[in-house]
This record gives structure tokens, sequence and C-alpha cells, in this order.
């Protein structure tokens, strides 16, 4: 089990009964100690693209979850993670300056899902530089996009879905308003009533394949991306009831496969499922005092 999953079983389920391993098994990875050579590795020589940009988003994501977590021993796992926190940051920043293209695919590269965390990130910190920064990199790569080919969606081994990433990045740029002209012209085939033909759940044929695991993943994110976009429309919006009846059929069937019973999904999906549950980056009705603040 990763550290995403053993923080979900400490915080979401304190009273569960694998809850104090969990909470065992985080500690003794999250250390001053270890957290030292995780970022004298992450700033050693030729690493400035290591892990990046999905598992330095998430890292941003784990550090925003233990400072909002009122428990003493997160607050010490917090301040050991700094360190490295701030070489993730030096190294994102400095990608984003660079970056002149988005990657729209749908394996750990994407674009836009990174670009997502890390906005959650700098608005619930406050940080204004980043989350002015992503905000600019959102609009100059995606806010021209048109008629997205979400037909040609899932390939093989996708486990996020390129078409609702962004859209679920640019729900969280665009005022409510203009995100719903923009969302008419990037995703003109979502339907005006509740289809069921629309967007199916995918079926991983093999679950203990490490790469075509990768699809029950897929139900999960396109689950919360679907949430996230259908938070960001206006509430009269008629695309609503097939959006957020996608949202439920991916939902159940991406935590019906949440069973552990593959390592190959196992070690990553139980984080998928407590970002649906939990409703992870869908605003609340108090903002961060960012625009578009987030949970």
């Amino acid at each position: 089990m990763g550290i995403g999953s053993w923080f979900a079983c400490s915080k979401v389920f304190p009273n569960a009964s694998f809850a104090s391993a969990a909470r065992e098994a985080l500690q003794r990875s999250l250390t001053a100690e270890n957290i030292t050579q995780e970022t004298l590795y992450q700033r050693g020589e030729g690493r400035s693209s290591f892990e990046r940009p999905y598992g330095l988003a998430w890292l941003l994501q784990l550090g925003t979850e233990l400072e909002e977590w009122d428990d003493p021993q997160a607050k010490v796992m917090a301040a050991s993670l700094k360190p490295l926190e701030q070489a993730v940051l030096e190294h994102l920043n400095a990608w984003l300056l660079k970056l002149s293209n988005p990657v729209r695919i749908g394996e750990h590269d994407q674009t836009a899902f990174a670009l997502g965390l890390m906005l959650d990130y700098a608005r619930g910190t406050g940080d204004q530089k980043l989350a002015g920064l992503v905000m600019s990199k959102a609009r100059q790569f995606y806010f021209s996009d048109k008629k997205c080919p979400l037909a040609y969606e899932p390939s093989g081994e996708d486990f996020l879905s390129p078409c609702l990433g962004e859209a679920d990045l640019m729900r969280r740029v665009l005022p409510s308003h203009d995100f719903a002209v923009w969302l008419q012209a990037f995703l003109p085939q979502i339907p005006a009533s509740d289809s069921k033909g629309w967007l199916r759940p995918v079926v991983s044929p093999d679950p203990s394949d490490p790469k075509l695991a990768h699809l029950d993943g897929l139900n999960l994110s396109r689950a919360w991306m679907l949430e996230g976009i259908a938070s960001g429309l206006p509430r009269a919006n008629k695309h609503l009831p097939a959006i957020t009846a996608a949202a439920d059929a991916h939902r159940r069937a991406g935590l019906a496969a949440v069973t552990g019973e593959h390592y190959e999904g196992g070690h990553w999906l139980g984080s998928f499922a407590v970002y649906v549950v939990t409703r992870r980056g869908i605003p609340e009705k108090q903002s961060s005092g960012l625009p578009g603040g987030t949970r």
C-alpha cells in the first residue's frame, strides 16, 4: 500500500480496524531523516524531471492534506515534509516557465491533471505566485481548444481521461458562466438529458496486469473529473443530468474494482477511491481567499 492509501486510512477512517496500522506505516515513512534523504535525491544532478509532473503534484497534495489534518502527529509529519515540498515547488515552477505545449495523454505525464492538483495546492496554501502561473499556463494551453475527441478514449492503458482532465482543470480557472460557454465548445457531445449511452464505464481486461489495471483507475478518475466539471457549471445548466449520471456510473464501477486482490492495482487504487469519496478538489461554499477555493 502506498503513502496516499496509508494517509487516507489514517485521516478519513480514524476509527477503522486498520487505521492504527496505517498511521504507524505513515509515521515510519514521513520522518525527518527519510525526508532529508528524499530531498537530497530530488535535488541531485540530472533529476529535475524526476517524477514530474504526476508524482510531484501528488506530493503537494499530501502536504496540503497534512496541513489540514487537525492532529498533533500530522503536524510533525507536515513539518518534516516541508524541505521536500520546497524542492518540488522549485522544480515545478521552473518547469512551468519553460513548458511550451501541454502533454495530452491518459497516463502520468498528462499536464492538465497535474496542473489541477498544483492549483488546488496553491489556493490551499495561499501561494499566489504558483496559482497565477498555473492559471496562465492553463489559459495558454487550453482556452482555445474545441471539439475534444472523447470518442477516441480510452487508450488501452489510460488511468486519466485527456478530455475530462482538461475540462476539470478549466473549471478551476474560469468563472462559472465562462466555463459553461467553454465546455459547450470543448465537449459539444455532452447530451442535454440523462443519456445512458453517452459515456460508459470501462472494464479492465486483466486487473493483475500493471498496465491494463489502469482502466480500473480510469473509472475513478473519470468520476471525480465529472463531479468537478458539474461543480463548475451553473445550477441550471442543461448538461448537468448527463454529467452527474455518468459520474455516478463511473463511481460505482470504480469503487467495485478496489478489492486489493492484486498488487498491481491495490497499491494505488485506494488513493483514487478516497479522492472520489471525499470529493477532494471540489469547491466548498467558503473560498480559501483565492478565486475558486477547494477543499
